[in-house]
């Protein structure tokens, strides 16, 4: 008996030998971090450890909120001669700029020979189906320096054939159709069937008409000016583009030929700033337009004073009165022209993880991150773990968050609360399709997408877009930064001037297109060409 109890024992202290070995064998690796201010910590959280335990590793949260990019510095110059080297830097928000710079100086590893289905199964897979995602993180050098993050929330999430960004349309137009029945006029689809109800709403004074507000209030149009999604941009498509904010990049228009084209200086453009001084000095333009702010015009919408506005959606803008208000079309101009420019989705990050030379198994470490993309994981490092944030599944398989009062009843905090505190940030990329497949996204995202798909996408004639993924080089990275300020200053200037003062004459257009040259204009328009070109050979 003695004999099997000492037996028994030996093999009791072998086994726990051996397994101490086992944990002494998973490799360890330093990785220096962003993360939100609100979060509880990288070394406790569930999803991080489990997949940790799959990997076979162990990692060493350096995990940084205020003064990260101070801390980044200084670790990075003096991570070759460390005793204690950083293996990885997550989430520190590194440009292409910076890729470039520490992969040329060998600083960062190039990802390239370790993205395939052997050592990242994941990763290697979306990049396959989406070249686009491929082209945004390899390097003008033909490498890859980081892993790419982003979020994209498109019509493919909502079960559509195309997928189509939720910001290829950033302004809907909306119109008030009970001001329009009690005149008798159907919903314009012309430019100049908008300025005849604009026309009819102030002559009439429909605000005080029929809401019963202070003669005089009514405000036929109103929007900002070049802003995100409450300019008024929109109408422009009635002279064949659609410039919005003023963004360089996104003002460029690619053709069927692959040529890339600023709409300032096109003839079209002209047209449209003469067109519409007319309606400003007409006072169907909101005179305000130039200054005012969004709490500004909301307040004038939901007061019941403006006819036609520009927004996300009619609910928020139009508050009591929204169901009053119907979407207008995409209006055609005076010769017929209607074309809308639409928007490429939010850009992929190329720098959300950067493997250093000091790292002394990256496939170990990159088969940890490949984790990252996969849909059911990822939804709970953007969220929170299941069983926390996801409650639920239902008969579709796909998960249901945690609601507002389900949270404080539970954890006393709200969903949003819930999500800062688990959020994991780094290599997070939650394709469209996910919407479909994994978890839902919110209920205003989805309207928005189906409003996009079934309504303003049956007005767009050509879907191609310039995408925000082109990567530049040093040197066009320089020109760009020494010359987009002046020259998206200029464009706006002149716009503004042109809309509330009128022109331009021939010699003021003339002078006005010399000037974009002295802003940069060609050096600009060839470096967004040749990032192109560089892009669609990626791809």
């Amino acid at each position: 008996m003695k004999k099997l109890v000492s037996l028994i024992l030996a093999l009791a202290m072998l086994l726990g030998v051996l397994s101490f070995a086992n944990a002494e064998e998973k490799t360890s690796f330093n990785v220096l971090s962003g993360i939100s201010a609100l979060s509880t910590g990288y070394d406790g959280n569930p999803v991080l450890n489990e997949m940790q335990e799959k990997a076979g590793i162990t990692i060493k949260w350096d995990a940084w909120s205020d003064s990260l990019g101070e801390v980044v510095g200084t670790r990075i110059s003096g991570n070759a001669a460390s005793k204690d080297p950083i293996d990885a830097f997550q989430a520190c928000g590194f440009s292409n700029y910076d890729l470039m710079r520490y992969g040329a100086a060998g600083t960062f590893i190039d990802l390239t020979p370790y993205i395939t289905p052997e050592v990242m199964p994941n990763l290697s897979a979306i990049l396959e189906k989406h070249p686009e995602i491929k082209a945004a993180i390899t390097m003008n050098d033909g490498k890859i320096y980081g892993l790419p993050a982003g979020e994209q929330m498109g019509t493919a999430g909502i079960g559509k054939e195309k997928d189509y960004s939720i910001f290829a349309v950033p302004q809907f137009s909306m119109i008030n159709k009970v001001w329009l029945d009690d005149l008798g006029l159907a919903v314009p689809t012309t430019l100049e069937e908008l300025h005849t109800a604009l026309k009819a709403f102030k002559d009439n004074d429909m605000s005080a008409k029929i809401y019963g507000n202070e003669a005089g209030s009514t405000i036929p149009m109103s929007t900002g000016f070049d802003e995100w999604c409450w300019g008024q941009n929109i109408f422009y498509a009635g002279f064949g583009f659609t410039n919005w904010p003023n963004d360089v990049c996104m003002d460029l228009m690619v053709g069927a030929d692959g040529k890339v084209n600023f709409v300032s200086d096109d003839d079209g453009y002209r047209a449209a700033v003469t067109y519409f001084h007319d309606w400003y000095a007409e006072g169907l333009m909101d005179l305000e337009m130039f200054s005012q702010d969004t709490n500004q015009l909301i307040a004038k919408c939901t007061g019941g004073r403006v006819g036609v506005a520009t927004w996300w959606e009619i609910n928020e803008i139009m508050g009591e009165h929204a169901a009053d208000y119907v979407y207008l079309p995409v209006l055609t101009g005076p010769d017929g022209t209607c074309n809308v420019t639409l928007r490429t989705g939010g850009a992929t990050n190329a720098g959300a993880l950067s493997i250093t030379a000091q790292c002394k198994d990256p496939a170990k470490l990159l088969g940890f991150y490949d984790q990252w993309y996969n849909g059911e994981i990822v939804m709970q490092l953007q969220y929170g773990p299941i069983g926390v944030y996801f409650t639920e599944q239902d008969e579709k398989g796909m998960w249901k968050s945690i609601t507002d009062d389900e949270a404080r009843e539970k954890y006393n905090k709200s969903a949003g609360e819930l999500k800062a505190q688990s959020e994991v940030q780094g290599p997070k990329l939650i394709l469209s399709e996910y919407y479909n497949e994994y978890f839902y996204m919110e209920d205003r995202a989805m309207q928005r997408l189906a409003d996009i798909y079934d309504f303003w996408m049956q007005y767009v004639k050509d879907d191609t877009v310039y995408p925000m993924d082109c990567v530049f080089t040093e040197a066009e990275l320089d020109d760009l930064d020494y010359y987009r300020g002046d020259f998206e200053r200029a464009v706006s200037e002149y716009e503004s001037n042109w809309i509330k003062n009128g022109g331009p004459t021939d010699a003021e257009w003339e002078e006005y297109k010399s000037f974009l040259e002295r802003c940069g204009m060609s050096t600009m328009l060839e470096i967004y060409q040749n990032a192109y070109d560089r892009y669609l050979a990626a791809k």
